[in-house]
């Protein structure tokens, strides 16, 4: 590829998005950096502490049931008082409950903190996504969602490398350094982020119904969308729950893992944003179900696993996955999501992610200790094919035209038509 093309591809992949959108993907990759308790909370209980892995599978569970909790609440508040208080509290409350788990030494205590962590963490999850989708225009939306992923990767990936040695020195070190990322976060969002949330007024509000949780719930295909994104899930959630569990089991240090991991975030950080270029105008069905089962196959491949090397090339294949996953089903959130209702929409959305957590290491650690990772490998595989299946059935009902606008990143809802109506005259400044 020549200088001139490479630029041009640059320019393409990054150009024409707003100067918010860049904050708040620096607010992201910031706080990536710091992820530390979701990847190495297994790890810490099993091999620091010399907990089993039933009791690492709880614990990681109440972390995701503080998920379940919040996820809703924050979409709530999200639509109600705005997205930027919400992410304000949520990575406040973050900081806090972090540092304070790292010193924590009962096991109810670490199990209570763990809850209070999940709770905070997840909270911002429906306001960053709804204020992605306020900001940036609908045909940009796949490339901006590509975009965030790809600096959620880019910070997973050093966070991961870097953390397994920072866990073999001392694991309140990595505590105490995401509580610090995360108020990083919090002040750029003070400093930088206005408010985006779409005012009510004129046309949009004759336009569009109030949006209710029960509004969401009585959507049968965004409720499909949010079944088929929990199998998804408790797939993906392997690589942070089962696979440090089954390595430490098998005799693997944890910055081992933490090689074996991070290379998720480079493939990610080196494939997502060409790969995305490729996949963008392309039938979101077959990506969809491509996705579903390239994610099962590939941690069904873990059984076979016995190096460092078999595990990293087992992870080379769910990557892909994930690669091909994200912006297509987040471009098809956004396209079932009406404006006015994008915070409840979106806390649904993050509700299956959140419910997945608090089953996934369950589901692990159970099956782990009482049949042997293989099985857990083995159902992977099931889960990945019956999720191929549902995306094959959801997308196939979809309307051709409404297709179309999922593959572009476009709506042809009456949602989207309101929110032109509105315009960036109706966002509400700092």
């Amino acid at each position: 590829m020549s200088a001139a093309s490479l630029r041009r591809a640059v320019r393409e992949s990054v150009g024409g998005l707003p100067r918010e959108f860049w904050w708040l993907w620096t607010s992201t990759l910031v706080n990536r950096l710091g992820a530390f308790v979701a990847t190495f909370m297994a790890l810490y209980l099993t091999l620091e502490r010399g907990y089993s892995a039933s009791f690492a599978g709880l614990v990681a569970a109440l972390h995701g049931l503080g998920g379940v909790i919040s996820s809703l609440v924050a979409g709530v508040m999200t639509d109600r008082l705005g997205r930027r208080p919400t992410m304000l509290a949520a990575q406040a409350s973050t900081a806090f409950s972090v540092a304070l788990l790292g010193f924590m030494q009962h096991p109810a205590a670490i199990a209570a903190v763990a809850l209070l962590v999940g709770m905070a963490s997840n909270a911002s999850r429906p306001a960053v996504q709804a204020m992605m989708a306020d900001i940036v225009r609908p045909e940009d939306r796949v490339r901006a969602f590509a975009l965030n992923y790809w600096a959620i990767n880019l910070g997973f990936a050093v966070s991961a490398a870097v953390a397994g040695f920072v866990a073999e020195y001392s694991y309140l070190a990595g505590f105490l350094g995401e509580a610090a990322l995360t108020l990083v976060c919090a002040v750029l969002v003070f400093l930088k982020l206005p408010e985006s949330r779409p005012e009510r007024t004129g046309r949009a509000a004759a336009a569009e119904p109030e949006t209710r949780l029960g509004t969401v719930l009585r959507d049968g295909r965004f409720m499909g969308v949010v079944g088929l994104s929990f199998l998804i899930s408790l797939v993906f959630t392997q690589g942070s729950v089962g696979l440090p569990v089954a390595m430490g089991s098998a005799g693997f240090t944890p910055g081992d893992y933490g090689l074996v991991i991070a290379v998720n975030g480079f493939l990610i950080v080196a494939l997502q944003i060409p790969v995305t270029r490729f996949i963008e105008h392309r039938d979101p069905q077959r990506l969809l179900v491509l996705s579903a089962l390239l994610a099962g196959y590939g941690f069904g491949l873990t059984a076979f696993a016995g190096s460092i090397g078999a595990y990293a090339l087992t992870v080379c294949v769910w990557t892909l996955a994930e690669i091909i996953n994200s912006p297509t089903q987040m471009s098809l959130v956004v396209r079932l999501s009406p404006v006015h209702g994008r915070g409840r929409y979106q806390g649904m959305y993050t509700l299956s992610w959140a419910v997945a957590s608090l089953v996934a290491p369950l589901m692990a650690g159970y099956v782990i200790d009482r049949l042997g990772a293989a099985w857990l490998w083995g159902g992977t595989a099931v889960l990945g094919t019956v999720a191929a299946a549902g995306y094959w059935a959801l997308m196939r009902g979809l309307p051709a035209g409404d297709a179309q606008a999922v593959a572009k990143g476009t709506s042809t809802a009456a949602a989207d038509r309101a929110d032109l109506a509105a315009g960036t005259e109706s966002r509400t400044a700092v």
